[in-house]
């Protein structure tokens, strides 16, 4: 058989593509697998929460931005995901805010912010979210131009 050398090329050109889309694959899912076990992260708190545990009842209260009205009210009991995205639970037009920029948890009987590795950063009381953060009853939660208060329904 004689190849010719463009031949080869172009096959040695598809296979180095090949090979860099597995990678990109690879590392694409290994970064979803850490996002999804967190730092610190407890399943059976966060599934606890869920199942109603002893979490109370919570709300995210628009208070600016987003192209969402003032004192619009989202519950967020057993936990949401906001972002730009239509994926998102709690969605709004931010030009700042990544798909699905942010999420809000339960663990337990508190609440627990987290930057799904936004682009921009959140902001939680004016401090940058690095890990998972503990949110309190009238914090400022800041995506872009956006902003939530958090409130605790306690009974």
């Amino acid at each position: 058989m004689d190849y010719e050398p463009i031949s080869v090329a172009l096959k040695f050109g598809f296979l180095a593509v090949l090979y860099l889309f597995l990678l990109w694959i690879a590392s694409s899912a290994r970064k979803d697998l850490k996002r999804n076990q967190g730092g610190g992260f407890d399943a059976d708190a966060t599934m606890a929460g869920m199942a109603g545990g002893s979490s109370y009842d919570a709300w995210l209260v628009v208070v600016r931005g987003g192209g969402l009205d003032p004192g619009t009210r989202y519950d967020v009991f057993g936990g949401v995901t906001l972002g730009r995205s239509a994926d998102a639970d709690v969605s709004f037009t931010d030009r700042y805010a990544s798909g699905l920029h942010a999420r809000l948890y339960p663990r337990g009987d508190r609440y627990f912010l987290e930057d799904m590795n936004s682009t921009n950063g959140t902001l939680l009381d004016g401090g940058a979210v690095t890990t998972d953060t503990e949110v309190r009853d009238g914090s400022l939660i800041e995506i872009g131009d956006t902003a939530f208060r958090f409130e605790l329904d306690r009974p």
